[in-house]
Order: C-alpha cells, then sequence, then structure tokens
C-alpha cells in the first residue's frame, strides 16, 4: 500500500470516528443536534482529503453512525439525508479548495451553502410521505442547524490553519 493511501486512510477513518463520537458528546451536554456535530469533521475532512475521499467519508459516516448509535434515525430517513448532505460538505470543501488555490473561505462557504440546500431539498421531499408539511419540515431543519452552521464557520478554519502548519496532515495534490 502507497504511502499517501495509508494516509488517508487513517485521516479519513479518524474523521469517521470524531462523526461517531461527537454526537453523543454534544447530545449529552444538552447541545443535541442544532451544533451539527457529525457534519463537523466531515467538512474538516474536505479541506484535508482529495474529493472522492472526503465524498464517501461523508456519504458513509452518517450511515455508520446511524447503525451504531441510532443517531441520525435510520427511519424517519434523517440518516439519509445527513448522508447525502455530508458528501456534498466533503466533496465540494475538497473540489473548491484546491481549484480556489487552496482558499479556505470560498470553498467552506459554498460547501455549507451546498450541503444545506441538499438537506433542504430532500426534507422537502420525504417530508410528505411521512405526513409532515414539506416547506416546514426543510424550514425546521435549516432553522434548527443554524448555530451548527455558525461553529462550522468558526471551527473549520482554524483546524485548517492549524493542518497548513503539520506538513504531515496537508493534502497530496493528487487524487
Amino acid at each position: 500500500m502507497r504511502r499517501e493511501t495509508l494516509r488517508l486512510l487513517v485521516l479519513n477513518a479518524l474523521m469517521m470516528a470524531l462523526a461517531l463520537v461527537l454526537p453523543p458528546a454534544f447530545h449529552a451536554t444538552g447541545l443535541g443536534s442544532r451544533f451539527l456535530p457529525l457534519l463537523l469533521p466531515l467538512l474538516v475532512n474536505g479541506f484535508l482529503s482529495p474529493v472522492r475521499w472526503a465524498a464517501l467519508t461523508g456519504a458513509l459516516a452518517p450511515l455508520a453512525s446511524g447503525a451504531a448509535t441510532g443517531m441520525p434515525p435510520l427511519y424517519p430517513p434523517l440518516a439519509l439525508v445527513l448522508s447525502a448532505e455530508g458528501a456534498v460538505l466533503g466533496g465540494v470543501a475538497a473540489g473548491l479548495y484546491r481549484a480556489s488555490g487552496r482558499r479556505v473561505w470560498p470553498a467552506l462557504i459554498a460547501a455549507v451553502v451546498c450541503g444545506r440546500g441538499v438537506a433542504f431539498g430532500l426534507s422537502w421531499v420525504m417530508a410528505k410521505p411521512l405526513g409532515l408539511p414539506p416547506a416546514m419540515a426543510g424550514a425546521a431543519l435549516i432553522l434548527q442547524g443554524l448555530p451548527g452552521v455558525a461553529l462550522q464557520l468558526a471551527v473549520v478554519p482554524l483546524v485548517v490553519r492549524a493542518a497548513r502548519t503539520r506538513r504531515s496532515l496537508l493534502l497530496a495534490d493528487g487524487d
């Protein structure tokens, strides 16, 4: 196994582990899902991993967390919504971070907007079969997650800046 592949496996396993551990910790302190703790390491991963790795880890982590801990629930299918949002968050962050010459803010803002947009759209689509008003379900999902978006905007640039100072965490240019 190539050294870079091994590094990416370890990094993505760490981010997936954080995505499984952070939500119960947030819930135990009463902060719950408002801070989107599962999505935070998936978004950070977008700045540290290539697009394919970040998107795949983003898609798998919510499903693994749902299966292992029941958070997010597999039914109603919130785990699927978060799986799509995690894949988009990681993939968009990874792609735009590299395309913008490693500029954090454009990639971060676009990733958050795209990820929340996917979550809104999927919650809208899934609401009707679940007997919920689509507009209310979508709006509730977005409004409830605003503290999490603020946390992402505060934490991710700090983590990426710290990672830049540690050569071992920086991403190789290729996929």
